[in-house]
């Protein structure tokens, strides 16, 4: 700034999120950038990377990346929602068809038309739910190593067991299962961002719960 008062400084972070008690905007710079594929992990943003800094500066990015006039407006997906949608009901159609197979019954059947991106899957048997839950919750990428047991929970008279290994708390399209503990025990299982992690939890679930 001591050469000229009007430049703009621009810092790639990629690699150096999380790593220090500043980031380089509380230390003068204008505008920062850096890659969702790195430290912060792919499955948040398959758009690749994320940019923050001064409101003109991030618009003005937002405008050239998108289009003059919406800008950030369009959203950070640029599209891909129908991607994430596809994986979500393809591994929906997986589950339900695997689980099918071996003698469950699940709603939707693989075959049958869905309106939302859930499958339930009636075990009647409290043990094999719950290993089914944990084994999702194993296969995730955020908190695998985390084992979810049934816990009472506000707003709910069953207790209740949850895989969540998602990078956004409470995000359905990640790949989740929950359900209370009650008969006929059912889990109802959602999500992946993508078909190829979505294969893996399911097979990774199924497996668990047939050990």
């Amino acid at each position: 700034r001591s050469i000229d008062k009007y430049v703009i400084i621009m810092v790639d972070n990629c690699y150096c999120e999380f790593v220090s008690t500043k980031e380089p905007l509380n230390v003068g710079a204008d505008i920062m950038v850096g890659s969702l594929i790195k430290n912060l992990g792919a499955g948040i943003a398959s758009t690749g990377a994320y940019i923050v800094g001064r409101k003109d500066l991030v618009s003005l990015c937002a405008e050239r990346l998108t289009a003059p006039g919406e800008g950030k407006d369009i959203g950070p997906s640029l599209g891909l929602n129908r991607s994430f949608l596809q994986s979500s009901l393809k591994t929906g159609m997986l589950a339900s068809f695997l689980l099918e197979k071996l003698g469950y019954e699940v709603h939707p059947r693989y075959d049958e038309k869905r309106s939302d991106i859930v499958t339930r899957v009636i075990f009647n048997n409290p043990n094999l739910l719950i290993k089914f839950v944990q084994g999702i919750q194993s296969a995730s990428a955020i908190d695998s190593n985390v084992l979810p047991i049934p816990v009472a929970t506000p707003g709910y008279d069953d207790e209740i067991i949850m895989a969540s290994g998602s990078f956004t708390d409470g995000s359905s399209i990640e790949l989740s299962c929950d359900a209370p503990l009650r008969e006929p025990y059912i889990a109802y299982q959602q999500g992946s961002l993508t078909y190829e992690y979505g294969k893996i939890g399911v097979v990774n679930a199924i497996n668990d719960m047939l050990k």
